[in-house]
């Protein structure tokens, strides 16, 4: 029987959205929001880890190290400490990757391009046992 044009009938109505849709909507909201309060320091050490990270210790005389984040310890160990001694330098390298997220996300995400990939070639294992079988039929059919 055919359907009247512009006339729907059955399913849901138009714009109908089911609970669990809701409930992953709203939990994307809130973990966005959540995100979004702690977004500052996040992109702060985000930088860091693009640039390098580099971190200061000094050991205790129990050859414990301890992290040193206070900027006034820091130039005072710099300058009168001496490197291995009174201190030590941890650097991580910069990272490529946390940079390329950085850009993608303050200048927009560079269109990904479509590759074709075109494979030519002959699989010996099935070739061969394709060229068997191709031999075996041909003396079948004569």
């Amino acid at each position: 029987m055919p359907v009247p044009k512009g006339k729907r009938y059955g399913g849901k109505p138009k714009g109908y959205k089911h609970q669990k849709t809701l409930e992953k909507e709203a939990a994307r909201e809130l973990a966005r929001a959540f995100i979004t309060d702690a977004l500052r320091p996040m992109l702060r050490s985000h930088i860091a880890h693009a640039m390098g990270i580099g971190h200061v210790y000094t050991r205790d005389k129990n050859k414990k190290f301890t992290k040193i984040e206070d900027a006034t310890q820091i130039d005072a160990l710099l300058t009168d400490g001496e490197e291995r001694k009174d201190y030590w330098i941890f650097t991580k390298d910069p990272s490529a990757h946390s940079l390329g997220i950085l850009l993608d996300r303050a200048l927009d995400r560079a269109k990904e391009q479509t590759q074709d990939v075109n494979v030519k070639g002959h699989l010996e294992v099935v070739g061969a046992a394709l060229d068997r079988i191709k031999e075996r039929n041909r003396g079948k059919s004569r």
